[in-house]
């Protein structure tokens, strides 16, 4: 193209070509000199070329290639781009430029991080091209909403687009939680579907101390804040996490515990289990109460199963009659939307010491009662896992117990027999009848002897446990969030009593010694398990 055509065609285009600069650049002088640049590229390709049949859909072809390169120059980030430009900028001429696709990326990025409202209205003004009016009636809200919705919307754009967005650590090393569960009822929830999500554990973690947005929890995860809002309301709406002024924080008890307090909770359980076990051994073996007729069982002549469901209850029960609540269970736990009140628990480590006694497949103390009797049992890697029942626990409990007293006065149906031998609760005799499996104490004395066997054992000890209670209370709290502080300190009233880590090492301490053995596997199912009149 001859000089004179490319300066005629260039003429009309200097002063919009300026403009556009100016809009766009940080200062006069970058949008002049980008102006300059802009119209010498479309005039030097004009001179070589015949071909051009949309002058000014090229020019603003270079001019945005350009643009593009200048902010790459001033921010690999694309901080400064204004997001006027890339919001009303037509998707296909942005596509076309090919050099725009990065920062129309990053808008789209952005999107993400908007209100919920706001994300539709955006996505169906600028991504659909439906009129304000059409966002409003398929909405269902004012028209005028929908311009304030885009003009705060291009603004949370902006600031975003200027905001260098950074992950914490939990991008590429998300946390995991080693254990949870619940203290009290369970509700119908199950929680181990509900947080077994890597997404949910760690939205979790992200806001143990501190009070954070959906967006912030987002930054900190690496992903879209889509992903985060819907979970982080789920998790509110169920107890899980407390919001305030649109901020969340984590409304449960959550654990990090150092190597340092695992080796000094490992040392302490072992030395409240030395000064225990052994010696609740001794005595209920050598005291007789064993062969009392007051404790029934089909296994009454295999001492290793009655001690299986005795030796739990009395650690667990016989610590009651010295303990002072000062933190009452209503105080700590929380009423959830499922029915359930209780404690929920979780802890993270991704390593324990050498030795550390690991508690696999625990479950409780578990207890559920009637009015005549109560169910009490705990689960254990020694024991069928309970686990798996936990949701419908206090359901399949109270059935127990309502066909056990039913039993005493007449034959079940056969579905009902089905039922509980599904469970270990009963078992064939050989005879054609069904035969009890758990453990019963027959009268509440029989109950009060038990215990007291404890209770005498504790007393005699009371000077090193409290020593042992009182470092480790101490080294608990210690680090921990404060609102989640009452719910530790409500459990650890019962430490060293009904305290499922007590009662687990001190059955290990007697496995370990040969003095209790792993049951028969027609027993696993029951084991651990006592019916004791109220």
């Amino acid at each position: 193209m001859k000089k004179s055509e490319a300066e005629r065609i260039l003429e009309p285009w200097v002063k919009p070509v300026l403009g556009f600069a100016l809009k766009r650049c940080k200062t006069p002088e970058d949008a002049e000199d980008l102006s300059q640049e802009i119209i010498l590229k479309v005039y030097r390709a004009l001179l070589l070329r015949d071909d051009v049949e949309d002058a000014g859909k090229y020019i603003w072809t270079v001019a945005h290639n350009a643009l593009c390169n200048y902010y790459r120059s001033a921010s690999r980030s694309m901080i400064g781009v204004p997001v006027e430009t890339l919001a009303d900028l037509p998707a296909e001429t942005a596509e076309d430029a090919g050099e725009t696709a990065e920062a129309v990326d990053r808008l789209k990025h952005e999107i993400a991080y908007l209100s919920g409202m706001q994300r539709k209205i955006v996505i169906a003004y600028y991504i659909d091209r439906k009129k304000q009016e059409q966002i409003a009636r398929e909405l269902d809200i004012p028209a005028g909403t929908v311009k304030w919705h885009l003009f705060e919307a291009k603004k949370e754009l902006k600031k975003g687009m200027e905001k260098m967005r950074e992950a914490s650590d939990l991008k590429y090393n998300p946390v995991k939680f080693s254990m949870y569960g619940i203290n009290g009822s369970s509700g119908t929830k199950d929680i181990y579907d509900m947080f077994n999500s890597p997404l949910v554990q760690n939205l979790c973690y992200t806001v143990k101390e501190t009070w954070k947005t959906v967006n912030e929890i987002a930054d900190d995860l690496g992903v879209s804040p889509v992903y985060v809002e819907g979970e982080a309301a789920r998790l509110e709406e169920y107890g899980f996490l407390n919001r305030k002024g649109g901020k969340y924080l984590a409304n449960f008890l959550l654990e990090e515990p150092s190597m340092d307090f695992l080796r000094l909770e490992d040392k302490t359980y072992r030395a409240a289990a030395d000064i225990f076990a052994d010696e609740l051994y001794t005595r209920l073996t050598e005291s007789g109460i064993l062969e009392s007729p007051a404790i029934a069982s089909k296994w009454k002549a295999d001492r290793n199963f009655l001690l299986w469901a005795l030796i739990p209850y009395i650690a667990a029960c016989s610590g009651e009659k010295t303990q002072v609540e000062k933190i009452s269970f209503e105080e700590a736990a929380t009423i959830r939307k499922d029915g359930g009140t209780n404690i929920f628990y979780a802890q993270i480590r991704d390593s324990v010491p050498e030795g550390y006694g690991l508690m696999q497949n625990w479950f409780g103390p578990c207890w559920n009662g009637n009015g005549k009797h109560i169910l009490w049992q705990v689960g254990s890697e020694w024991s069928e896992n309970l686990r798996e029942r936990i949701v419908s626990y206090e359901g399949e409990e109270n059935r127990i117990l309502a066909l056990y007293e039913r039993e005493q006065e007449e034959k079940l149906s056969l579905d009902d027999y089905a039922w509980l031998a599904e469970r270990g609760q009963i078992v064939p005799d050989g005879e054609g009848r069904a035969e009890w499996q758990i453990v019963v104490l027959k009268d509440q004395r029989i109950r009060d002897d038990l215990l007291d066997i404890g209770i005498k054992i504790r007393e005699e000890n009371e000077a090193e446990f409290r020593k042992l209670r009182e470092t480790y209370t101490k080294a608990a709290l210690q680090d921990l969030p404060a609102q989640m502080k009452k719910m530790k300190q409500y459990e650890l009233q019962y430490l060293f009593c009904s305290d499922g880590r007590f009662i687990y090492q001190c059955l290990k301490n007697l496995v370990d010694s040969g003095k209790l053995t792993p049951p028969q596997e027609k027993q696993r199912k029951a084991m651990s398990t006592l019916l004791i009149p109220c």
